[in-house]
């Protein structure tokens, strides 16, 4: 396997947690309803994910925020779904392999994420 994108981002909680209140719309606009009932923390990494996974694949034009959903396995291991736009660039890069680290702690939120053939 080779590495095909590699991204990372943080989210400071509490400046998501204001735009979310500010603007609620937002939450809708970058999470599917199932993602939207997690704690704001966990919706803050969520939020870095799926930016970590734009800056992976190129940052194209027109991805769509619903196309790549966070899942947690039953373990608690977080993985990506991803289908649509997302998934029509990953396939376009050749991605086999989407791999996702999570974390929150000292009130920032952060993602990684891998991506291989």
């Amino acid at each position: 396997m080779a590495v095909v994108g590699v991204g990372i981002d943080v989210c400071e909680i509490a400046r998501f947690t204001e735009s979310c209140r500010r603007t609620p719309a937002l939450v809708t606009k970058l999470f599917v309803e199932a993602e939207r009932d997690r704690p704001m923390s966990s919706l803050a990494a969520r939020f870095a994910a799926k930016e970590a996974l734009a800056k992976a694949l190129g940052a194209p034009a027109g991805m769509a925020w619903h196309d790549a959903e966070v899942v947690s396995e039953e373990t608690g291991r977080p993985r990506f779904v991803l289908r649509g736009t997302v998934l029509a660039q990953a396939d376009r890069l050749g991605v086999g392999s989407v791999h996702l680290s999570l974390t929150h702690d000292g009130g920032i939120a952060s993602a990684v994420v891998v991506l291989e053939t």
